[in-house]
């Protein structure tokens, strides 16, 4: 099988005012991390936040380096939520997943 790279891109709520209106992170999968970026700096821009924080060149490096973007988006000294970017693996190679032989007898 050949294996390939997906990114998952989860929207984390994060700070005080997750504390009075709780909400689900929210997760989504692109096979194309152009797209993904693109996606994210899209919805960014329609709902008024700052884009320039998520660009290729700085995702690109934190994953090359700690194989993690993450970026928090605060306003009036307020965090609000955190876009968080980490590249998996799909069709990894067979292991033995940890299972040992089944043990015999010896004559």
């Amino acid at each position: 099988m050949r294996q390939s790279v997906i990114y998952e891109v989860t929207i984390q709520y994060i700070g005080t005012l997750n504390d009075v209106r709780k909400r689900e992170p929210f997760t989504v999968y692109f096979s194309n991390l152009k797209r993904a970026i693109e996606c994210v700096q899209t919805n960014l821009a329609i709902n008024g936040w700052e884009q320039k924080k998520v660009n290729y060149t700085a995702v690109y490096r934190a994953l090359k380096s700690k194989n993690k973007f993450v970026c928090d988006f605060d306003a009036m000294k307020t965090k609000f939520f955190q876009v968080v970017i980490i590249p998996k693996t799909l069709n990894p190679k067979l292991t033995t997943l940890g299972i040992d032989e089944y043990p015999t007898l010896k004559k």
